[in-house]
């Protein structure tokens, strides 16, 4: 039997993980981000106007709160036929296809009933024309370098057709020469200094090749140390002062999935998140310097709760 989409396992992981929240905690989530649901169907932005990428964090954060229900869904499935899925950009066609994949879930019904029958062979063909020489995957036909982060954005688009990457060595090939002497990934090849959110798309996919071996945990593993703050949240990358959610969601993840989670203390990680990123009026905020909250950071917020699962200290539980 083929393995679930990252995504579907993903959501499935941090949907047990969130089961301990309260009722009235999950509700202000939950009107949180229907609050920001537009009259055609879709979630905006900070920028106003419904956008097919934070439609999709918008609708993973309602699925991993278990608030997705066949109306919500329906009225996105409204915004998403609006769309020619032919015609769109890797991030905006994987957005999409998870999406549709969301809808189906909850009994919507099917975005692609009516497509040809060989659309997955078409969105592959599309696929590969952003193949470069070394391996990886451009942001769009007129790119020309390859993107560590648009390699793990087409990885998962993949796994969504029910298919994995052509020449897989090579893909693989690609990620390992991402790698920096501090033992993270960067996103293109001329940069120096790793990044947290560059080196989780690598292990990703690295991880779902099956190919992190313990030399290759250690790397990751003293990259995320040193990225790691007093609070057990993580920065963006060395240079940065200040930890943010998207950054610390994704080492959070990465450090679980290499099995390496002694590095996040859950108690602590727990109280930063709970006083720094989450908002009374429901929502997450991206970092301290941050003052408002968005459908984006409302996923990473609750993904991080989600990972670190529920409380299981007296002091955590407030005992």
């Amino acid at each position: 039997m083929a393995e679930l989409p990252y995504l579907v396992r993903l959501a499935a992981r941090l949907t047990t993980g969130l089961h301990y929240l309260p009722a009235e905690r999950r509700q202000l989530h939950r009107d949180f981000l229907l609050s920001k649901q537009q009259p055609d169907g879709g979630f905006c932005g900070r920028e106003g106007g419904s956008d097919l990428y934070y439609s999709s964090f918008a609708l993973r954060a309602l699925q991993i709160l278990g608030e997705l229900t066949p109306d919500i869904s329906e009225n996105v499935r409204r915004y998403l036929l609006a769309f020619d899925w032919r015609t769109l950009g890797v991030i905006d066609l994987m957005n999409w296809l998870s999406m549709s994949a969301m809808i189906q879930l909850v009994g919507g019904r099917d975005l692609l009933a009516e497509a040809p029958s060989d659309w997955p062979e078409q969105i592959a063909t599309r696929l590969e024309s952003l193949r470069m020489k070394d391996g990886g995957y451009a942001k769009g036909p007129e790119g020309g370098a390859s993107s560590t982060y648009h390699t793990f954005l087409v990885y998962l688009t993949y796994q969504l057709l029910g298919k994995t990457p052509p020449r897989p060595n090579a893909l693989a090939q690609f990620i390992y020469d991402r790698q920096r002497d501090d033992g993270g990934f960067v996103e293109i090849a001329q940069m120096k200094r790793s990044g947290t959110n560059p080196t989780a798309a690598a292990c990703a996919i690295l991880h779902m090749q099956s190919r992190v071996d313990a030399e290759l945990r250690e790397d990751i593993a003293a990259f995320l140390v040193d990225v790691r703050t007093d609070d057990s949240a993580f920065l963006a990358n060395g240079r940065i002062l200040i930890a943010d959610g998207l950054s610390t969601f994704t080492a959070v993840l990465t450090a679980q999935d290499i099995e390496v989670s002694a590095l996040v203390d859950p108690p602590i990680l727990r109280l930063f998140v709970e006083k720094q990123l989450e908002r009374p009026t429901g929502g997450f905020r991206a970092a301290e310097w941050d003052n408002l909250a968005d459908v984006e950071y409302t996923f990473y917020g609750l993904g991080i709760l989600g990972l670190l699962g529920a409380p299981t200290t007296l002091q955590e539980r407030g005992l």
